[in-house]
């Protein structure tokens, strides 16, 4: 029987991702996805800024954004009578390249260490397969399904099935469920999910076109929204996504799209229909997200309204803090309660971001309400119409995509790997990030002479930043007795005191924040320290 680290059951984003970050950090392991491609069937449309940063840290921004639309394309969002009828308001946002000259600009650790990127999950796959497939340690097997597993006190045994029937057995240390909302190593576990499923039924029609003149009528937008639907620019040259609420008592193959798609432009254009699909979205978490030695991540610990694009970009961070801890305990210099931590941190930002994902929905629904057969009419009674329902729209707010607390600023207030600072105000606000060092955060993200940003200057595994001062003796020796990597980042600008607000931070491998400090000079304070960053304190 073979033997692995970890495996990793699904090939989609989240369990590429998690590959790339075991390998990374010197751990072997296979990934098995039942599909035997990528996926041709579009999804997510939105990475946002906290996934470009995580990608970034696996040195995959150059790629990703080479198959992303333009860099000088907006991400707007434009609410309209109908394509060709009437723009009623524009919720305005920066290109790629705008939010580069904004992350210089605003140098206070409130921006995003990177730009967020408008690119479908279709674009997205291939380019993380072929990285994995080159990853070092690392066997990709697609067309390979996972059926079932035992575990026991020493690993997990998991049953492979190959396109052609053939069953395997596979040894591993720690299985990682990354297999989408279906998830079968969830079942096999007999974990639930609670929340609300079948939230609403939704219809999916995806095209090709090039009638810029009707789908890009008012100019570049990410969404077109009506309360009939939304048009999403999956490229912004000829691809395109209509996603509307399911028709009432029709079945899915009465349904005409080609009808939906005209109704919609307010016109006839030239398109060529690639597939459609009925489906409906959930707002579910599951009641855990471990049990042994396996684990749940993405689609398979949580499922969400696409509202906010939460869905994939949860789940990247969910692979970035399951895998640098997977590999710490492998390596072994973790202690018993790292792994336990996963849950305590990423099952909260679950809950949250469902949370988030219908109030988002909601407003949508809110917005459609204000829809009415007299903002079509002509003349000044049209007018005066469409001005009021503009203003209206721009009172409901845009959330969805502008919820930067909810993307960067959240906190893992109760882990048990965070040293916890007793009555820690952190802000929650879900629109507005404000950046701030308490522990339990990611550290916020400045630019460095030279246009680099701090991120690039982190070590692999731990790193004691300090700003102003000279490094803790203490906490250096406490790491290297128990054997953690833990690199030194000294910041003399004096600039960065006011950023950061405390001279000494330990900054875990995924950006956050384990502990800060003015002074840590006594031996004993820096052994708790290291030793709860690294899950030995009970």
């Amino acid at each position: 029987m073979k033997l692995v680290p970890v495996l990793i059951a699904g090939g989609g984003p989240v369990g590429m991702t998690l590959a790339c970050e075991l390998s990374r950090r010197g751990i072997e392991c296979m990934l098995v996805e039942r599909n035997a491609t990528t996926t041709r069937y579009p999804k997510m449309d939105i990475t946002n800024a906290r996934s470009m940063e995580l990608f970034r840290r696996l040195a995959l921004v150059n790629a990703l954004r080479s198959v992303a639309v333009p860099e000088d394309n907006n991400f707007d969002v434009s609410w309209v009578t109908s394509l060709t009828g009437h723009e009623l308001h524009r919720f305005r946002y920066p290109s790629v390249n705008e939010w580069r000259r904004l992350i210089c600009k605003n140098n206070d650790g409130s921006m995003p260490g990177e730009a967020p990127m408008r690119v479908s999950q279709v674009e997205i796959e291939p380019v993380l397969q072929g990285a994995v497939k080159a990853l070092p340690g690392v066997e990709a097997r697609w067309d390979v399904a996972f059926e079932e597993l035992t575990q026991d006190a020493e690993g997990v045994t998991a049953t492979l099935c190959a396109a052609d029937g053939a069953a395997e057995q596979i040894r591993c240390h720690y299985l990682v469920g990354c297999d989408g909302g279906s998830s079968r190593v969830r079942h096999c576990l007999g974990i639930r999910l609670h929340g609300q499923a079948r939230v609403m039924d939704r219809f999916l029609v995806h095209f090709r076109s090039t009638s810029h003149d009707v789908l890009q009528h008012f100019g570049v937008a990410w969404h077109y929204q009506s309360h009939k639907g939304t048009l999403i620019a999956q490229n912004d040259r000829d691809i395109w996504t209509f996603q509307a609420r399911f028709p009432q008592d029709i079945a899915p193959k009465a349904i005409d799209a080609s009808a939906m798609l005209r109704d919609f432009a307010g016109r006839d254009f030239d398109y060529k229909i690639l597939l459609t699909s009925a489906w409906t979205p959930h707002l579910l978490v599951a009641e855990r997200y471990d049990l042994g030695r396996v684990f749940l991540a993405g689609d398979a610990a949580h499922q969400y309204i696409p509202t906010g694009g939460y869905g994939m970009n949860t789940g990247i961070a969910d692979a970035c803090d399951l895998g640098w801890k997977l590999a710490a305990v492998l390596h072994g210099f973790a202690g018993p309660r790292l792994l336990s931590s996963y849950d305590a941190e990423r099952r909260p930002v679950g809950l949250r971001n469902r949370e988030a994902s219908k109030r988002h929905s909601e407003t949508r629904r809110d917005i459609a309400s204000v829809y009415h057969d007299g903002l079509t009419a002509l003349g000044l009674d049209g007018e005066m119409a469409r001005a009021v329902a503009g203003r209206r729209i721009a009172s409901f707010g845009n959330a969805e995509n502008e919820s930067y607390g909810i993307e960067y600023g959240y906190a893992y207030e109760e882990s048990p790997v965070i040293c916890a600072e007793r009555g820690a105000d952190i802000p929650s606000d879900p629109l507005r990030y404000i950046p701030t060092t308490f522990p339990g955060v990611r550290m916020p993200s400045v630019v460095l002479k030279g246009d680099t940003p701090i991120y690039d200057w982190l070590g692999l595994w731990f790193t004691l930043v300090c700003v102003g001062t000279p490094p803790s003796a203490a906490l250096v020796e406490a790491a290297a007795r128990r054997s953690v990597p833990l690199e030194v980042l000294r910041l003399d600008e004096p600039d960065l005191i006011a950023v950061y607000g405390r001279r000494l931070m330990l900054v875990r491998p995924d950006q956050h924040i384990a502990w800060r400090g003015a002074a840590c000079d006594d031996r004993l304070e820096a052994e708790a320290i290291i030793a709860r960053a690294l899950g030995f304190v009970n």
